[in-house]
């Protein structure tokens, strides 16, 4: 990413989905994560995103 602000604010996204499917995420490498754990990051992201795309449709 280009925008340091967007940066930053995905990486916030993405420890708040890694929060709320009780993934220990921390700042910078996480390469020891297995495949389910990231994977579970990542597809609550998309939930997420897509829960908000669906909320904004409605109004």
């Amino acid at each position: 990413m280009t925008v340091p602000e967007a940066k930053q604010a995905m990486e916030q996204f993405k420890m708040e989905a890694a929060s709320e499917v009780g993934v220990a995420l921390k700042q910078g490498y996480n390469g020891d994560l297995t495949a389910k754990q990231a994977g579970s990051i990542g597809g609550q992201m998309v939930k997420k995103m897509v829960e908000d795309y669906e909320n904004r449709m409605k109004a």
